[in-house]
């Protein structure tokens, strides 16, 4: 609220008209997109812009949104006021977070660097609507962690900020399957919990496996790719995570299906496992938390594990060469995956046959897990009451956000996701491999007998 006063510092009425706040922040909206926006903006004095019979809207509750964006401009700025709930996003997530692209077309740095312009805009407009107030706090969401990077401890605490928040969460996004990794939609018509248990099968064939066999699935979640292997493969499964909710699930899923005297799930760093040999190992979705200096002790310890012959599966997010990772101040890093880093794929590869492990196949999904955090958005969207109820607004929100940018970077190749398959030859140089590709490309549609 604007105040004159009078010579003894007595309040005088204000007769000036009051501006709306969409009239003062249109010259700000229209300098970062050019023009007028795709969607529309709601302020909280009721005033709007934008178009009008759009099917997103970004709602400004209060000045302190922009209170925020001054202090953190661009991104971090506009998830702390999402989270915060100082600002929201109504209708299709998916068309508010496109305005990425067009703030690239608009060559305005995606660095989170405003241009000299538009921040004076903004400074502008932030005074007039008195909202240049000390910084709001970080809402409790964000996250920063301590100690040596990529230290047991700390990685520990990484991999809890984001797992263990409730497995009834995770069931209300994820579905039945519970499986927290890129889908493989064989089909077209298939459900998400068809292409979950699709991915599975597939693993399995291209690592080769038949009873008897020996699995380590590093990161194993809540034991999916484990029960599926032993269910269907006939083989003996390990189990290992550092997020104690995704263990105690997993091993009751294993009582629950009786063949807890096939798998052992436990609460374990993959750099403890100390019981090789292994047939097989897959790690799917767990490497994004490895981190680049640890790259040849993560490739260096599995292939201690393998025995000769054996392969590993390393299905992974990668990002695209000479990309930069996750910033300091970036959404993933402050309020999802704290200490995560993507890999370049062919950096994957060299890795892993520098430590001796040969390299034997290639493949990306991207497109497939552009259309699973589509599914995963849609079934947090239906379910948002009890997701609230669940993890509380602020966490629910990180949940919807992450997973719409992610499904975009997908989709507009800023991210890819690849399995990369290598294989321990023995002292002979024998890998034990097909010589063509056709042993993992039928599916395997009826379980082993006995492990039904």
């Amino acid at each position: 609220m604007v105040r004159l006063y009078g010579a003894k510092g007595r309040d005088l009425p204000d007769h000036r008209p009051m501006v709306p706040v969409a009239d003062r922040l249109r010259p700000v909206i229209a300098a970062f997109l050019g023009g007028e926006p795709p969607i529309s903006f709601r302020f909280w004095d009721g005033s709007t812009l934008g178009a009008s019979h759009a099917n997103a809207a970004i709602v400004l509750k209060s000045p302190r949104a922009l209170t925020r964006l001054m202090y953190a401009p661009g991104e971090l700025g506009f998830v702390r006021g999402y989270v915060g709930d100082d600002l929201d996003i109504e209708g299709d997530i998916f068309e508010v977070l496109a305005l990425r692209d067009m703030l690239e077309a608009r060559t305005i740095d995606t660095d989170l660097r405003l241009n000299l312009r538009a921040g004076l805009r903004l400074l502008r407009a932030t005074l007039g609507l008195g909202a240049l107030a000390s910084p709001p706090p970080a809402p409790p969401e964000e996250i920063r962690l301590n100690g040596r990077l990529h230290s047991k401890h700390r990685d520990a605490a990484a991999i809890s900020h984001h797992y263990d928040v409730g497995n009834d969460f995770y069931r209300l996004v994820l579905g039945k399957t519970m499986t927290y990794s890129c889908a493989y939609f064989e089909r077209s018509d298939m459900s998400l919990d068809e292409a979950q248990t699709a991915k599975y099968d597939l693993v399995c064939r291209k690592l080769g496996l038949e009873p008897g066999m020996r699995l380590l699935d590093v990161g194993c979640g809540w034991g999916g790719m484990a029960l599926h292997a032993v269910r269907n493969y006939g083989v003996s499964a390990v189990g290992i995570t550092l997020s104690r909710e995704q263990a105690s699930f997993a091993a009751q899923q294993v009582t629950e299906s009786g063949v807890e005297h096939l798998i052992d799930i436990r609460h374990q760093d993959y750099r403890d496992v100390d019981d090789g040999p292994f047939d097989a190992i897959s790690s799917i979705g767990m490497f994004e938390h490895v981190g680049l200096v640890q790259l040849g002790e993560y490739f260096a310890v599995l292939e201690r594990l393998l025995a000769p012959r054996g392969r590993l599966l390393n299905h992974a997010i990668s990002r695209r060469s000479g990309q930069p990772g996750f910033g300091s101040r970036s959404f993933v890093t402050r309020y999802v995956f704290p200490d995560g880093e993507l890999q370049e794929v062919g950096g994957v590869v060299s890795a892993m046959q520098k430590l001796g492990l040969e390299a034997r196949d290639v493949e990306s999904l991207r497109e497939h897990y552009a259309r699973t955090l589509r599914s995963w958005v849609r079934n947090l969207e239906s379910n948002w009451a009890e997701a609230v109820e669940l993890v509380g607004l602020g966490r629910a929100k990180v949940w919807r956000l992450y997973m719409a940018g992610s499904a975009l970077g997908f989709e507009a190749s800023r991210i890819n996701v690849h399995q990369v398959l290598g294989v321990k030859p023995d002292g002979q140089g024998h890998s034990g491999m097909p010589t063509t590709r056709s042993a993992w490309t039928k599916a395997q549609s009826t379980p082993v007998d006995g492990y039904a």
